[in-house]
């Protein structure tokens, strides 16, 4: 039997971040999403054009689940056994695009590549309808019109739904290895360096004479302009 899923994770999480007090993480553990995508949902950087989809009248989420969720911050949300199963479609090859919408691959395409780097080439083949060679030509930018693509998300397109969009996400991000500290830019101090900073602060020590010295000629000076005055 094949494991139950949530139906559109993305509307879903833009529901819950709205409607309920639950935490970033617990959204995206239950939507399958990364916790700063959530916290861009929330800030209105992300999702503005998906409208929320209510896991409660879908039947995928209980009140009372949510309630308890919400006063355990580290309790993970579960999804409600759905009361009808709906069989799994199988469809192989690559999607059918229509004519009047095959403009419009060519920025799909561009919008996947920049938004969704994980995808595989034979994902967005089947998403919007396109060959992998054309999928290269767009990642190196020898596309004939690529001065002109701008990027657009397929699923406001009308190239794909997006449950599609958000199942091939998935299947990409299974097995994915978390990005490295060199991956994501970040970078370490060497020991040398982390060693040496501590060292040449002990060498700088005070000198007394000179803190003494500096003291007596300001008093000295405030001494002479005293007698001045009088």
């Amino acid at each position: 039997m094949a494991q139950q899923q949530l139906l559109m994770p993305k509307a879903t999480a833009v529901w819950l971040v709205d409607n309920t007090a639950l935490s970033f993480d617990q959204i995206a553990q239950f939507c399958k999403l990364h916790p700063l995508e959530i916290k861009a949902i929330a800030d209105g950087e992300a999702a503005q054009g998906i409208k929320g989809l209510d896991p409660i009248s879908t039947g995928q989420l209980s009140r009372d689940e949510i309630a308890r969720a919400e006063a355990d911050p580290m309790r993970k949300l579960k999804l409600s056994e759905p009361k009808v199963r709906v069989p799994e479609s199988k469809r192989k090859g690559p999607r059918y695009t229509p004519v009047s919408k095959r403009q419009d691959r060519p920025n799909a395409i561009l919008w996947l590549v920049r938004n969704h780097p994980e995808l595989k080439d034979a994902q967005i083949s089947r998403l919007v309808g396109t060959t992998k060679s054309t999928i290269q030509q767009i990642r190196d930018r020898q596309h004939w019109n690529s001065a002109n693509l701008t990027p657009m998300d397929p699923v406001t397109l009308g190239l794909c739904s997006q449950i599609d969009l958000d199942m091939e996400i998935e299947k990409a991000s299974k097995g994915r290895p978390f990005q490295t500290a060199e991956e994501s830019g970040a970078t370490l101090e060497s020991a040398r360096e982390t060693e040496r900073a501590p060292a040449e602060e002990t060498e700088k020590e005070i000198d007394a004479d000179a803190v003494f010295a500096k003291l007596k000629s300001l008093t000295g000076n405030r001494d002479e302009e005293e007698e001045e005055r009088f």
